[in-house]
């Protein structure tokens, strides 16, 4: 584990680059998203067929409604790393066509490119360097490629839990933010609130009416009023939908709600305030669904203990690495809640997820996947 052997990795993987960029293209053009099982399949066999050349015992985990979940094994047995890559993206097939993937300076754009093929294509180089040049640990190493973490993980996020509690780390392959890897991310919540009031003609009978817009007219103030942005807590109204006709007094009204919060006691709060809310109008009835969906990843003292230790690595191979935050949701929310140390952001770099400008930087690669490698040598 010296620094002269890092450098080695990293200047392995820099020659390779070329091949680095070739792999990425023709995972791109392996069109995946969630709802297309076939399609997910197909890049998870040619997935499949890289695992196991690269020496990995390889398992399929079949899955009925979304793609089947791959895991291959190095070195099996309790602790070590997982890495954790999500196959699918969020745009259909026939996309590639349309844009067709293209090279332009350092960047290459293309559909997924960032979001998430870039990193599934470091953590394959990674596991490659350290095989080609003899430098693969000894320590338990497992990847897991899921198939649906774009809608929520909710078909394999069995196996996600499972395979963190028997590791000692998670390292999950999102794209960085803005260059950095993500030590914190914010939880997030989902909810609607249903109004129901009385109909009436707006005209001959408006005083029967019990405005059901107006009601949840209140509710949607209180909800906005939740943001707090000192402590990071966002409420956002994001869908309003009521009455029939501007001649009737509306009988109903529903909103829907996105909640984020960066730990689990802010989100909790919140998820009370909401669930508290009572009608205004006497007449009026409300009523509260959803609740709290992904947990807050807390940047805790081992999760930054173990930033430090990539960034000290990453410093003796000349690259500069930060960390960062952000207020979506990844894999790694799940596995931090479970208290397993978790760094996230291990990916390429780049910008435009699920944009149409969706580019991944070229020369990020080969020193994202050196750093993965260098890290996958410690005694974690």
């Amino acid at each position: 584990m010296t620094a002269k052997e890092n450098q080695g990795i990293l200047d392995y993987l820099r020659q390779r680059s070329d091949d680095m960029v070739a792999d990425l293209k023709r995972l791109i053009e392996l069109e995946s998203p969630t709802s297309h099982k076939p399609a997910v399949d197909a890049l998870g066999t040619a997935l499949a067929g890289e695992l196991r050349g690269l020496g990995g015992a390889l398992e399929v985990i079949p899955k009925r409604e979304v793609g089947d979940v791959l895991r291959a094994r190095w070195n099996p047995g309790a602790g070590g790393v997982v890495i954790l890559s999500h196959m699918d993206t969020v745009w259909d097939v026939g996309t590639v066509a349309e844009r067709p993937t293209r090279v332009e300076g350092d960047r290459i754009y293309g559909v997924g490119a960032m979001d998430m093929k870039g990193g599934i294509v470091i953590a394959l180089w990674a596991l490659r360097a350290l095989r080609e040049l003899g430098l693969f640990p000894d320590q338990p190493i497992t990847y897991l490629l899921n198939s649906d973490e774009e809608t929520g993980s909710r078909h394999s996020s069995a196996e996600i839990e499972t395979e963190a509690l028997a590791h000692n780390v998670v390292f999950v392959t999102e794209p960085p933010q803005d260059g950095a890897y993500k030590t914190q991310r914010k939880g997030v919540s989902q909810y609607s609130i249903s109004a129901k009031g009385r109909a009436a003609h707006a005209g001959a009978d408006h005083a029967r009416g019990v405005n059901a817009i107006e009601e949840i007219a209140h509710h949607v103030l209180a909800v906005q009023a939740m943001t707090n942005y000192d402590i990071g807590t966002t409420a956002n109204v994001g869908v309003i939908q009521g009455g029939t006709r501007p001649n009737v007094v509306p009988a109903e009204a529903r909103v829907e709600i996105n909640v984020r919060a960066t730990t689990r006691v802010n989100q909790q709060a919140i998820h009370q305030n909401i669930t508290s809310l009572q009608p205004h109008h006497p007449e009026a009835t409300l009523t509260i669904e959803g609740g709290i969906g992904v947990p807050p990843m807390e940047r805790t003292p081992e999760i930054a203990a173990l930033f430090k230790r990539a960034q000290g690595l990453a410093a003796e191979m000349g690259i500069a690495l930060e960390e960062g935050s952000t207020g979506g949701g990844s894999d790694g929310n799940k596995t931090a809640a479970l208290g397993v140390p978790t760094l996230d952001g291990m990916g390429i770099v780049g910008d435009g997820g699920h944009a149409l400008n969706e580019y991944g930087e070229i020369s990020s690669m080969p020193e994202r996947a050196a750093i993965m490698a260098a890290m996958l040598r410690e005694r974690l």
